[in-house]
């Protein structure tokens, strides 16, 4: 007789401070992505944080691994430090790595993601959003099966998970049951999810939960900017408690049922 087993919903946040990191576990999410450099979409944490983080809070840490900003064409150099930035996290304990790497013609580098996997040492894998700017989902998706990718990490391939919801709901389907773990991510709040719940099979989501604090400096030089054109730097991004607790609590509230022997 089948019966039927409850499948739970993971939340992760993305955070890049010790702060962060603390405001997550506190507003309910079930693991962590760990960078530095959130506001130019993450970058490789340095070992010190990663330190700090892992005393405060008890939460899983995946580590994200990218050297640089910008795009995910990298060279032997920028591989090959990847490759040791992942080692150096296995030895430091860390639960997964998040990664990623494209070839010039946008397919997915299955050669750097094999480095990669071997130098995770069994490690959890997740592929990041280089997914969505590669040329065809469903061949990389294919490729990230076959390597042994655990997760993929993706806004459908769309500049927010919402408006990528019809590749979403295609790729969760074909993960169900024999494939990576979908993970939605970009523009992740209550209403995303909630609707990400009634219309697909996605049960991993990703966020960052932001808000803007003001800088505690009295002294601001008015004649010198250290920040990015557009950005100031008396401006720090955390992560909302309550921003994450929201989504945490429809999660906690929702079920899926799978079927199990």
């Amino acid at each position: 007789m089948t019966t039927s087993a409850k499948k739970p919903y993971l939340l992760e946040c993305c955070v890049d401070s010790p702060e962060s990191a603390v405001a997550a576990e506190c507003g309910g999410a079930g693991r962590l992505e760990l960078c530095a450099n959130l506001i130019i979409g993450g970058t490789t944490p340095t070992m010190a944080l990663y330190e700090k983080v892992r005393k405060l809070v008890s939460l899983p840490i995946h580590v994200l691994i990218r050297p640089r900003f910008g795009d995910f064409l990298y060279s032997e150099a920028e591989t090959d430090i990847i490759c040791r930035e992942i080692r150096a996290f296995a030895e430091a304990g860390a639960d997964g790595v998040v990664v990623g790497s494209l070839r010039p013609d946008g397919a997915l580098d299955t050669d750097s993601m094999g480095r990669f996997i071997d130098c995770a040492r069994g490690m959890s894998v997740t592929l990041h959003r280089a997914f969505d700017m590669c040329r065809d989902p469903f061949t990389a998706w294919e490729q990230a099966r076959r390597l042994g990718v655990h997760t993929i990490l993706t806004s459908g391939q769309a500049s927010s998970c919402r408006e990528g919801l019809p590749l979403l709901q295609k790729l969760a389907e074909l993960s169900d049951d024999h494939g990576p773990a979908i993970m939605a991510g970009g523009g992740v709040n209550a209403d995303t999810v909630r609707e990400l719940i009634e219309r697909t099979a996605v049960s991993t989501f990703h966020m960052s939960g932001k808000t803007v604090l003001e800088s505690g400096m009295a002294y601001r030089n008015p004649a010198v900017s250290m920040g990015l054109p557009g950005i100031s730097e008396y401006q720090i991004l955390r992560t909302d408690v309550d921003t994450v607790r929201a989504v945490s609590r429809l999660l906690n509230s929702q079920t899926k049922d799978t079927p199990a022997s």
